[in-house]
């Protein structure tokens, strides 16, 4: 078994607590799915949010899935002049038997212009 990280990101309608609890819970079924993952298998997830995005922590959304046991942390993304707003991103540790160039990254929603090389 291998430690590999697995990044992602959605984008978020409004700062709005269901909304980021909604966009970051398809963000984690996604990533989860993509890479054909168990929550055992997760070690750690790292979550960002744009400075916009105050009104929720993204980790309620994984605790609310299933990601009590995994230790999760979230922080906020610098403010860069002209970013893409409004954005949810994660950075997950897992213990996986794929090769790095199995891994699926998974970018949704706006968020896909931010790595159109990734994205499906």
């Amino acid at each position: 078994m291998a430690v590999l990280a697995i990044r992602g990101a959605t984008q978020v309608d409004a700062d709005e607590p269901e909304l980021i609890l909604e966009a970051t819970s398809e963000l984690i079924a996604e990533v989860m799915s993509r890479n054909g993952l168990t929550v055992d298998e997760v070690i750690s997830v790292v979550f960002t949010t744009t400075p916009d995005l105050t009104a929720e922590f993204p980790a309620v959304a994984a605790r609310k899935v299933g990601f009590e046991e995994v230790p999760l942390l979230c922080a906020s993304e610098i403010n860069v002049p002209g970013a893409l707003p409004r954005v949810v991103r994660l950075m997950a540790h897992v213990e996986t038997d794929r090769k790095r160039s199995e891994i699926r990254h998974v970018y949704l929603r706006g968020a896909v212009t931010l790595r159109r090389d990734v994205a499906q």
